[in-house]
């Protein structure tokens, strides 16, 4: 038996369109499972040529959570999920955070958004039995002097994981959570694309690299598997060793 093998299983990654919901969608394809992915743009042609994404083979629906009535207003095309994967993320640099107008941008994305789509596929994944996987990040778990939104809202995904984990555990859904590192993707080529700031930040790192989304898709692949049946309302730490 492989337990890696999701043939027959249908798969919904949030933010799966670039990035490290890209790498999670692909990485359930390639063992068997039935991908749909949703992003910003209004079809899988706009992801053409855009670095960190790959579409093929899954299936694409644009879904802008960062307007709370397009949640509410999105029509899946199936009607089973035994996988739901929230990585929609954004962040705003340059002190944006700190004004009001994009302190709540990010804190709907990164935060409500995750409530909001949880719910909205929650009888699904109770008839299934099936596994909900939050992607926060380390940021969770220390300071992040530039950007008080994205501190914010991920220690409240963090915090958010553990909670629907023990209320939906009698529904039989398990819900866990990945917190990656530094993970080379359009949202970190602040510091990726600094040969300064890149230097630095490897050097903090244990394993001296930057994380990918491949790294990130081995430990959802594990959270929705069997392999993990025990396991719930845990946040797995995926960095490289960066905040040891």
């Amino acid at each position: 038996m492989n337990e890696l093998d999701f043939s027959g299983k249908r798969a919904l990654i949030v933010g799966g369109s670039s990035g490290i919901g890209n790498g999670i969608a692909q990485a359930y394809r390639a063992r068997g499972a039935k991908v749909n992915i949703c992003g910003t743009k209004p079809s899988a042609a706009g992801y053409i040529g855009v670095e960190g994404s790959d579409l093929d083979g899954l299936d694409y629906a644009q879904l802008d959570v960062s307007d709370p009535r397009s949640v509410d207003n999105f029509k899946p095309n199936f009607d089973s999920l035994d996988i739901l994967v929230l990585a929609q993320g954004t962040v705003i640099y340059n002190r944006g955070e700190f004004a009001m107008d994009g302190f709540r941008k990010v804190m709907e994305v990164n935060l409500m958004s995750l409530m909001a789509c949880a719910a909205k596929f929650h009888a699904m994944l109770k008839a299934s039995k099936g596994s909900l996987i939050i992607i926060s990040s380390v940021a969770a778990f220390h300071s992040t002097k530039g950007n008080p939104a994205y501190n914010a809202s991920k220690t409240g995904a963090y915090g958010l994981t553990r909670t629907l984990a023990q209320a939906w555990a009698e529904d039989g859904i398990r819900v866990n959570g990945i917190a990656p590192g530094l993970v080379d993707t359009k949202l970190t080529k602040v510091t990726t694309d600094n040969p300064k700031r890149r230097e630095a930040t490897i050097a903090n790192i244990p394993l001296k690299r930057f994380g990918t989304p491949e790294d990130m898709a081995g430990a959802a692949l594990f959270l929705a598997s069997p392999l993990a049946s025990y396991v719930t309302g845990q946040t797995l730490i995926v960095d490289g060793g960066l905040i040891l």
